[in-house]
């Protein structure tokens, strides 16, 4: 089985080992995603909803990257730091997967690396073999 290994580019990727998202066959499992764009920016600092819609964006990013689409996540997980909105994480991942469905869990916990982080989030997908 072929695995490829996507990159989005930042540093840490290469300083702590690991990929924005790994293709193996069929299946992508896509890494914990905060609202970073490029190597620094926190997008929507304060903004539950801004940060979780930029994730969302990012990991459908990393999805395409690997052959895959947001359609065919199967499994989400949202990590929460203190002072996130549940409510409005919730809102902002029904918007993109209101239709989709996926398994889910939302956690809050005691902090995410970096004090101004509310929201990462992970997720997996299976692409169909029509899609391969």
């Amino acid at each position: 089985m072929n695995r490829q290994n996507i990159s989005s580019g930042t540093d840490y990727e290469a300083i702590a080992g690991y990929s924005r998202a790994v293709r193996l066959g069929n299946i992508v499992h896509v890494s914990g995603t905060t609202a970073t764009d490029g190597a620094s920016a926190i997008i929507g600092i304060g903004d539950s909803a801004a940060q979780t819609d930029f994730i969302i964006r990012k990991i459908e990013r990393a999805l395409n990257a690997a052959g895959a689409q947001l359609a065919d996540v199967v499994r989400t997980r949202i990590y929460l730091a203190p002072g996130a909105d549940w409510e409005a994480v919730s809102h902002v991942h029904g918007k993109y997967f209101g239709d989709i469905r996926p398994a889910n869990t939302l956690l809050y916990i005691q902090a995410l690396v970096g004090k101004e982080y509310l929201v990462e989030m992970e997720a997996e997908a299976i692409i169909s073999s029509s899609q391969q």
